[in-house]
């Protein structure tokens, strides 16, 4: 029996050992999609204690706490403490087995406090004080100090149109040595589905550009001017949440028409919304070609499905989950529209329900066009997959598919600054699954193919990103 966590966890042969410790292990990160809060990073945010660091905002724990039982007072209410809901958290645990959480938190305690024991009722207040100890009295457990540890290099948030970006500027003037980056979400922009909702976000944009808008032309003129201010804050990537692609064909009359039927206090119907969207999408997506930014697309998630926990806790609080769409044709109409007018900037195509691994696999070599090696890229495992059969089997899509040696490779889509460890286990995923091959004799590994091999690694988990953002 193979000992818990060791430092061969996941690696299962000599090559994929040597693959992992050699090449994998010793390259930066470059977290090219995250959810941080930049103000946490301009502050250098000190917590409070583990529990704020690792199950605040982690909708993930709570999904998990939620189903064993555990009361929503102890996931996000304000009325337990600190110790109750670690306690508690601390208890579901060891029924996590199986589930990539147990794997997770081992890895993050072991390599954010140098906590090699297992987390169960019985450790709970140990680790639950040692770690508050490390946060209070090492002045290198911060937000800025914990992505140093992790060897990050970049980061991107993500960032609405109308956002200052002044903690980005903060951060750039520190000197701090990370680059914190803005991408572009303009997923608000488009949302005419909830016009009350729209509007006052439409005046919210029209402030940030120091414009009134009154017009679609005047809606696209704004976003314009939000999108050159953030490409002087040095961002390189657009990204939309969105549950399917919108390609419906319309008319600039009638965009022009919608958007003033709306403003002046109206809704749109089904068939209208679909349309104003996809005219949206086009104008991003031209947008994000002339800036030589690339465009991310995550889709196929079903959101806020308990309408009684929206309410009372919001968005993002752990009540999604994976969507059927048939989604190919309207994707591939999407991506011809721009590659027909000239203006389809790189891609990444991020699926959620992992039944799409190969439809969007094969949907990446209809608009690859040798300008740019893997310009449009299948996403990493996302959200629900990104754990270690997501990965594979969106690696093996990739492979059979594509060019597997051309991907861009993980990151964290997390809020927390505890999350860097997910590089760590996808590169131990990736090794092993190129290292479990060269085993059985299916990729070559001597003279030329072993450096080629080795050369893949680092790629994927480094060159590949710093190269295709260009940041």
């Amino acid at each position: 029996m193979k000992p818990f966590m060791d430092e061969n966890f996941l690696l299962q042969n000599e090559t994929a050992q040597k693959l992992y410790h050699e090449h994998a292990a010793k390259m930066p990160i470059i977290d090219y999609h995250c959810h941080l809060i930049p103000k946490m990073v301009a502050d250098d945010h000190k917590f409070s204690s583990i529990t704020e660091l690792w199950l605040g905002g982690d909708h993930y724990k709570w999904r998990a706490m939620r189903s064993n039982g555990v009361d929503e007072r102890f996931c996000t209410g304000k009325d337990t403490t600190d110790w109750e809901k670690f306690q508690k958290w601390a208890e579901t645990v060891p029924y996590t087995f199986r589930n990539p959480l147990y794997h997770w938190t081992h890895l993050e305690l072991k390599t954010a406090f140098g906590i090699d024991k297992l987390l169960n009722p019985e450790t709970a207040k140990e680790i639950f004080d040692e770690c508050n100890d490390k946060l209070r009295n090492d002045p290198n457990m911060t937000a800025r100090g914990l992505m140093r540890r992790y060897n990050v290099e970049t980061v991107c948030t993500t960032d609405d149109p109308a956002d200052s970006l002044e903690y980005h500027k903060q951060v750039k003037d520190s000197g701090f040595e990370v680059k914190m980056l803005p991408t572009w979400r303009p997923d608000k922009a488009m949302a005419v589905d909830k016009p009350e909702e729209y509007r006052a976000y439409i005046a919210k944009l029209g402030e940030a550009a120091g414009m009134e808008i009154r017009t679609f032309s005047d809606l696209v003129e704004a976003l314009q001017k939000r999108h050159d201010f953030f490409e002087e804050m040095g961002c390189r990537l657009s990204d939309h949440g969105i549950e399917e692609f919108y390609a419906e064909d319309y008319t600039q009359p009638e965009i022009d028409a919608m958007f003033t039927k709306v403003m002046d206090g109206g809704s749109l119907t089904p068939e209208e919304v679909e349309k104003f969207k996809s005219a949206m999408m086009i104008v991003f997506g031209e947008m994000d070609y002339e800036s030589g930014w690339t465009q991310q697309f995550h889709y196929g998630a079903i959101r806020d499905n308990n309408s009684k926990m929206f309410k009372l806790l919001g968005p993002d609080t752990g009540f999604d989950s994976i969507g059927e769409f048939n989604t190919a044709k309207k994707c591939a109409k999407y991506l011809d529209k721009l590659n027909s007018r000239g203006k389809l900037a790189k891609t990444i195509l991020y699926n959620l329900n992992p039944c799409a691994n190969e439809v969007m696999a094969t949907m990446l070599g209809n608009f690859q066009d040798g300008s740019v090696a893997g310009k449009i890229q299948l996403g990493s495992g996302w959200w629900f997959l990104d754990q270690k059969d997501g990965m594979q089997k969106q690696m093996n899509a990739l492979s059979l598919l594509g060019l597997l040696s051309r991907f861009v490779g993980m990151l964290t889509d997390s809020r927390s600054f505890l999350s860097y460890p997910r590089h760590e286990y996808f590169r131990r995923t990736l090794c092993n699954l190129v290292g479990t091959d060269i085993e059985n004799g299916e990729v070559p590994y001597t003279g030329y193919e072993e450096k080629r091999v080795n050369q893949m690694i680092e790629d994927i988990c480094y060159n590949n990103a710093k190269n295709y953002f260009k940041f």
